[in-house]
C-alpha cells in the first residue's frame, strides 16, 4: 500500500558546525502506514501496520546476505561492533543539527495514540503518565549520511503532556536505531556511532537550554555515573518546508551505553525503579515497580529485596556498625552520599526525596549504584521548592536520605561532599568558564527561540553563587 500523503520531515539537527550538504529528501524506501494505533499506544508498543510488514517482510535480503540499501553505510557511523563514538556524538560546545523525516500518516498515528492516552484538559501535569507512546520509523540525516527505519517515539512526562495541550511541536523523543530490524532486515543491529538508542530532550521550561548537560556534567565530574549530552537544533517540516521548532538536548540512553561505559563490570542488574516502591519506604517494596533493564531472565530481584530488607532491619536503631556493614555490602553509601550531596547543592526537586521516578540502580559486581536521571528540573531557582541543603525535614517515607544521615559518620561524610564539589567544581569561578562557552556556543540558536535567553544563564550564575555561600555556612 502505498501513501501517497505528503511526508513530515522532523528535522533534529545535531550539527557539528556545517550543515549536511547532501540532499535530505525522505528515503522512498520508508514503509507506509494506514494510520491505525495498535491497542491504546500499548500492545506490541509500536504503529499497527500490517501492509508495512508485509511489504518489507523479504527488504534487505539478497542471497541470504544483508543488502543494506544504504549507500551512506559505514562501519564506523553503522555497524553494531563499534565503541560508541562519544567525541562526536556529545562534543561539549557544539550544537547538532540531524534530519528525521517521517511519513504523515506515521506522524498523524503517533498524534492519535497521545489524543487517546492524555487529557487535553488544561492545568498543571499531575502524575506520571501511564503508558508508553507507540513506535513509528524516521530516516535520520546526519552529517551527510542516512539511518534508514530508525525508530522514533514520544517519551517524557510533563514536557510530553504540556507540549501535547498547548500545540506545540516540540515534544520530547526517544530513537531506537534498530526497532524496526524485524520488518527491515537492512537495518539489522544498525546503529548511531555505537550508540544504539539516544534521547532528544526538549529542555522543558528551560530558557537557558543547558540545564539539563550542565547537571549531567557535574555529576560526572564529581565521580557520579551519568549520561553525556549535547546540544541540538531542531527544525520540523511537515511537506512546506522547514520550520524551527527549537533547541533540544540530546542524551544519552543508561540502558544502552552508560552501565557499559561507566562501570568496570557490564553484566550486573540494572532498575529503573518508578512508583511507590522506588522510594523504598517500609511496606512498599514490589517488583513491578523496579523496571529490570538488564537480565530479564531468571530475574529474582534479590539485590534491592537485599536493600530494603537491610534498610528495615531492626539492628538500624540497635547496633550502627552492623547495620553499616550489612548496608555497605548491598549498596554504595558513599556513592549515594556523593551524589546526594551533587544534587542538594545544585538543587533538583525531580527526583528522589519527593518525586518516587529519576533514578536508576545498577549492581556493580553485586553492590548497587546510584545513578541519576533526568535532570532538566536542576539548577532552577523557580517552580516547586527544592528539598534544603540540610535535609532536616525529610521523613521516614525517603529512608536512603533519613536513615543515612541519622548516622553521624555518613552526615559528616555528605556535609564533606557538598564542600568539596564546592570547592572543586560548583564555584562562581569554575562555572564562569562553563556557563560562558555555553552561552557563546548557545547564543544564536536560543535566541531564535527565547529572548530570555540572556537573562537565564544570568540567573544560573547568581544560582551558582547562592549555593556557593549556603554550603560555606553548612
Amino acid at each position: 500500500m502505498q501513501s501517497n500523503l505528503a511526508p513530515v520531515v522532523l528535522t533534529a539537527f545535531f550539527c557539528l558546525a556545517a550543515a549536511c550538504g547532501e540532499d535530505v529528501s525522505p528515503s522512498n524506501d520508508v514503509g507506509p502506514l494506514d494510520g491505525a494505533v495498535s491497542d491504546n499506544g500499548l500492545g506490541d508498543g509500536s504503529v499497527n501496520d500490517a501492509a508495512r510488514s508485509d511489504a518489507a517482510a523479504d527488504a534487505g535480503l539478497v542471497d541470504g546476505t544483508i543488502d543494506r540499501e544504504n549507500p551512506t553505510w559505514t562501519p564506523e557511523s553503522h555497524e553494531n561492533g563499534m565503541p560508541p563514538d562519544y567525541a562526536t556524538v556529545f562534543p561539549d560546545n557544539t550544537v547538532h543539527r540531524i534530519e528525521l523525516s517521517i511519513t504523515a500518516a506515521d506522524w498523524a498515528a503517533m498524534q492519535a495514540d497521545l489524543s487517546a492516552n492524555i487529557s487535553t484538559r488544561p492545568g498543571p501535569g499531575g502524575a506520571d503518565l501511564d503508558f508508553t507512546p507507540i513506535w513509528a520509523e524516521a530516516t535520520l540525516t546526519f552529517q551527510g549520511a542516512r539511518w534508514l527505519h530508525t525508530g522514533i517515539r514520544f517519551k517524557g512526562n510533563s514536557s510530553l503532556r504540556d507540549a501535547f495541550r498547548s500545540g506545540s511541536d516540540k515534544f520530547p523523543f526517544k530513537l531506537d536505531f534498530d526497532e524496526w530490524e524485524d520488518v527491515y532486515p537492512s537495518v539489522n543491529n544498525q546503529r548511531f556511532f555505537g550508540f544504539k538508542q539516544l534521547n532528544l530532550g526538549s529542555n522543558y521550561k528551560d530558557s537557558s537550554f543547558m540545564r539539563e548537560k550542565a547537571a549531567s556534567d557535574l555529576f560526572r565530574a564529581f565521580g557520579v555515573p551519568s549520561a553525556h549530552a549535547a546540544f541540538c537544533e531542531v527544525w520540523l517540516d511537515k511537506g512546506q518546508g522547514l520550520e524551527f521548532v527549537g533547541v533540544y538536548t540530546l542524551v544519552e540512553e543508561v540502558d544502552d551505553t552508560v552501565y557499559k561505559d561507566q562501570f568496570p563490570d557490564d553484566g550486573g542488574n540494572l532498575y529503573k525503579p518508578d512508583g511507590d516502591a522506588a522510594s523504598f519506604a517500609e511496606g512498599t517494596f514490589d517488583t513491578a515497580e523496579f523496571d529490570l533493564k538488564t537480565n530479564e531472565e531468571g530475574a529474582d530481584f534479590a539485590d534491592v529485596r537485599a536493600l530494603y530488607d537491610v534498610l528495615h532491619d531492626a539492628s538500624r536503631t540497635v547496633d550502627e556498625a552492623a547495620w553499616m556493614a550489612s548496608l555497605e555490602a548491598v549498596f554504595d553509601v558513599d556513592g549515594f552520599l556523593r551524589y546526594l550531596a551533587v544534587n542538594q547543592v545544585i538543587q533538583n526537586w525531580d527526583t528522589y526525596g519527593i518525586m518516587t521516578h529519576n533514578y536508576f540502580l545498577y549492581g556493580d559486581a553485586g553492590v548497587l549504584t546510584w545513578i541519576p536521571w533526568d535532570n532538566n528540573e536542576a539548577l532552577a531557582t523557580t517552580g516547586r521548592a527544592p528539598l534544603s541543603l540540610e535535609l532536616n525535614e525529610v521523613s521516614a517515607r525517603w529512608p536512603l536520605i533519613r536513615y543515612l544521615l541519622d548516622v553521624d559518620a555518613y552526615r559528616a561524610r555528605y556535609v564533606e561532599l557538598a564542600k568539596q564539589f564546592v570547592e572543586e567544581h560548583f564555584n562562581s569561578a569554575h562555572m564562569a568558564v562553563i556557563y560562558d562557552a555555553h552561552e557563546a556556543t548557545l547564543s544564536d540558536v536560543a535566541l531564535r527561540e527565547d529572548a530570555r535567553f540572556g537573562q537565564a544563564v544570568d540567573t544560573l550564575r547568581a544560582h551558582v553563587a547562592s549555593r556557593q555561600a549556603a554550603v560555606e555556612g553548612l
